[in-house]
């Protein structure tokens, strides 16, 4: 049986990256085309589009998806996005289900050019690309996207851990980057997210991805980032978002 299951893991994985790499074809060129000809709202959208695809695709593999909501989510307002990180999978839910947020990303350098899709959208869409080996820049790209979210009302996520976690354990939280986005975003709310199960779907590395897992994210209640001196925001978000991250 568990023979049997592995080859149905590779089979399904093959059919999912077959569908992935196209759709990721496809929307390199929905993107460029919304951005420069219809503007800012049609690229947004054509990227949020494009993860919800992700996220159904990933339904061939049994992939489920639990998403706990506030009831109310700070709409128009910048918002400060802060996650543990646990796989690349972890992208698509945010982006999506946090969409009226829209959504921005610090992400790393590398992921900046070679990936339809995905490049495109981090270097035009209002995200930043940091290099860690060079934590100046890394700063004024993070000062350059706090001020862009405090101008024009959007969201930027941040993964305070640095790395993704490969095991589910959370990781200690490295302050620097959330110290610069609240110095420079004052008048932003912080929205907690809690990622549970996103890990499994790289348990085995990039290929092949496991069969039936849950995946869980927990959207705590947003915190304004004014109400608290920085390092006790920063505690406060730790502990909340790793309590409720389940194994």
């Amino acid at each position: 049986m568990k023979a049997l299951k592995k080859i149905v893991s590779y089979f399904l994985s093959g059919v999912f990256f077959l569908l992935f790499g196209l759709f990721l074809l496809i929307f390199e060129l929905i993107q460029r085309l919304c951005l420069n000809l219809l503007g800012y709202n049609a690229h947004r959208k054509s990227v949020a589009l494009f993860n919800w695809f992700a996220l159904r695709f990933l339904h061939v593999l049994g992939t489920t998806y639990k998403i706990n909501l506030p009831e109310n989510l700070p709409v128009n307002k910048p918002v400060i996005i802060v996650s543990n990180h646990q796989s690349m999978w972890d992208i698509p839910p945010i982006i999506w289900f946090l969409r009226s947020l829209h959504p921005k990303f610090i992400s790393k350098k590398e992921l900046g050019k070679g990936i339809p899709t995905i490049s495109y959208n981090l270097k035009h869409g209002g995200s930043v690309l940091i290099d860690r080996k060079n934590p100046e820049q890394a700063t004024e790209e993070i000062k350059k996207i706090a001020q862009y979210i405090s101008k024009h009302n959007r969201g930027v996520v941040i993964f305070p851990e640095g790395t993704r976690s490969r095991n589910g354990i959370p990781k200690p939280f490295k302050q620097r980057g959330l110290l610069t986005l609240f110095e420079n975003a004052p008048d932003a709310y912080v929205l907690p997210v809690s990622i549970s199960n996103s890990w499994k779907l790289q348990r085995y590395g990039v290929f092949p991805i496991p069969l039936g897992s849950r995946l869980t994210f927990e959207i705590h209640p947003a915190i304004k980032v004014s109400h608290f001196k920085h390092e006790q925001l920063i505690q406060m978000l730790e502990k909340t978002i790793t309590k409720a991250v389940t194994q």
